[in-house]
């Protein structure tokens, strides 16, 4: 048993290696957007975390989140959203700019997009990051997200609004959020 369960884990490492290869080596956009996919997939099995730790997946999807194709940020963020839950990632995650990176995805047409980075966010929260996950730009934005139409988007940011911030915080933003919008809703006269 021992044996298989060693030769399974090293199969499973030499394939994902294949897929980082496969996508550094490859020109064809297509074909990268379908290994970011799998990567993504694979980052959800806790079995394959630390193959991908050692393969540095998380710097291959923080470095997607900043490309022009929209389906590479979006399977750069749902892989991220899935490795953002292990400790040690969410570390290089931190340490690499990662939260000023997915702040700027939660402005994605891309609902998937918008809710994994939202996800991503809950995660990295820690102790000394939580100022900068709870900066009032970011609660503004889940104050609006808060309003949404989409009954997803909306519950996570209601979650998020209620599991990563104070009372006070939510009703500080809420506040100057009416303060601008009483400001910019001023009707312009009529002709």
């Amino acid at each position: 048993m021992w044996r298989r369960s060693s030769a399974e884990s090293s199969d499973r490492f030499e394939y994902l290696q294949t897929l980082v290869t496969e996508f550094q080596d490859t020109d064809s956009e297509e074909a990268k957007e379908q290994v970011l996919a799998n990567l993504a997939n694979f980052a959800y099995d806790p079995k394959n975390m630390d193959y991908l730790k050692e393969l540095q997946v998380a710097d291959l999807f923080l470095d997607m989140l900043t490309e022009e194709n929209e389906n590479f940020v979006e399977f750069g963020m749902g892989g991220l959203c899935n490795l953002s839950m292990d400790p040690e990632c969410r570390d290089v995650i931190l340490q690499s700019d990662g939260i000023n990176l997915v702040t700027n995805c939660l402005s994605s047409r891309r609902e998937e997009t918008v809710l994994s980075a939202v996800t991503v966010l809950m995660n990295l929260v820690t102790p000394s990051s939580r100022s900068q996950i709870t900066h009032p730009s970011i609660l503004h934005c889940m104050l609006r997200f808060s309003l949404s139409e989409s009954p997803r988007l909306r519950n996570l940011a209601a979650v998020f609004l209620q599991d990563c911030c104070s009372e006070e915080q939510v009703s500080r933003a809420q506040q100057q959020m009416e303060v601008q919008q009483t400001a910019v809703g001023i009707p312009l006269p009529k002709d």
